[in-house]
């Protein structure tokens, strides 16, 4: 007999095998739930048995004393975020250092995303006293929320004015520049009022994988620590049916490249100019890029201490205790 797990995940098109059936287990019935915003809190949620989460919450979860969550180093979401910083194309600026002075605005204070993304401006110089900070919705579209999250410091740290989208604010001259994991609607056209702060961005990031030795990692696979306890092996499970969806998305991309123009080019650069296992998952191959991102998560305001990986992690992927 299977055991029935909903898993709740965004659209990452490497779930497409899970998805589809191609990749299964003869003891796991893995049912994916597609969502567009994240469970705020697996513990209590009634829907899902496990989830895509949030690192920085994840790590807020463990800071509090809630077992509630079972986190696996299984990182689904990663990414390089010097491409993330946006400021308007007819802007003066192009070097992370300028940003210091700058007002710039966050979709959220404490996502893991954007504490990655101040991360990557720390190391140019820029710390958060340096600039003023505004959290706010991106477009009209997206939902007024409280995006300070507790994190607010008058002067420093505020509200957007009056809940007025970040695009608005920046196109009319009101911020300086934006962080955002994804780019509003329009941005990718011909004439788009907007553009990347770093001209060459990817050449940046390439700098900085050189440096620390990793693809930050944003978003990782949580299990209730109930399922857990009564199916130890569900971890190894879970983590061997995202790791082989993936590799198997990725044989077929190489092939089907053809989708977008380039895209083989990108394929073929990725490939060559990243370390095999770059995407590894597994505590000992995210060992440091973990205890980087905590030390962020301290050196920021968002957690009182540097919690080390053993802490936030009891279980690695293969099930084993850390």
């Amino acid at each position: 007999m299977t055991l029935g797990l909903r898993i709740a995940l965004r659209d990452w098109d490497y779930m497409t095998p899970l998805i589809l059936g191609d990749v299964a287990s003869d003891k796991l019935d893995l049912r994916v739930e597609r969502i567009g915003t994240l469970v705020s809190h697996l513990g209590k949620s009634p829907d899902h048995e496990a989830a895509e989460i949030s690192f920085s919450r994840y790590t807020q979860l463990r800071h509090d004393g809630d077992d509630s969550v079972v986190g696996i180093p299984n990182f689904i979401m990663r990414g390089f975020r010097h491409r993330c910083i946006m400021t308007t194309r007819d802007s003066d600026l192009t070097t992370l250092g300028q940003l210091a002075g700058k007002r710039i605005g966050v979709t959220g204070w404490r996502d893991s995303g954007n504490t990655w993304t101040r991360a990557a401006i720390r190391r140019e110089g820029v710390e958060i006293k340096d600039a003023t900070w505004y959290a706010g919705r991106l477009t009209e579209a997206h939902p007024v929320t409280d995006r300070l999250d507790g994190f607010g410091q008058p002067g420093l740290i505020e509200a957007c004015p009056g809940e007025r989208p970040m695009v608005d604010l920046l196109r009319e001259g009101e911020l300086d520049a934006i962080f955002t994991p994804f780019m509003p609607d329009g941005y990718f056209e011909p004439g788009s009022p907007f553009r990347q702060v770093l001209t060459d961005f990817r050449a940046e990031e390439r700098r900085y994988f050189d440096d620390v030795g990793y693809v930050p990692g944003m978003h990782l696979i949580g299990i209730k620590a109930d399922i857990v306890a009564e199916n130890p092996w569900v971890i190894a499970e879970v983590s061997r049916l995202i790791d082989e969806s993936q590799r198997m998305w990725t044989t077929k991309r190489r092939k089907y490249a053809e989708t977008t123009p380039w895209m083989f080019d990108e394929v073929l650069k990725t490939s060559r100019e990243l370390p095999k296992g770059w995407d590894a998952s597994g505590f000992a191959a995210n060992r440091k890029m973990i205890d980087d991102f905590a030390g962020e998560l301290h050196a920021q305001g968002i957690m009182k201490r540097h919690m080390t990986p053993e802490e936030l992690f009891a279980f690695d992927t293969d099930g084993s205790r850390i």
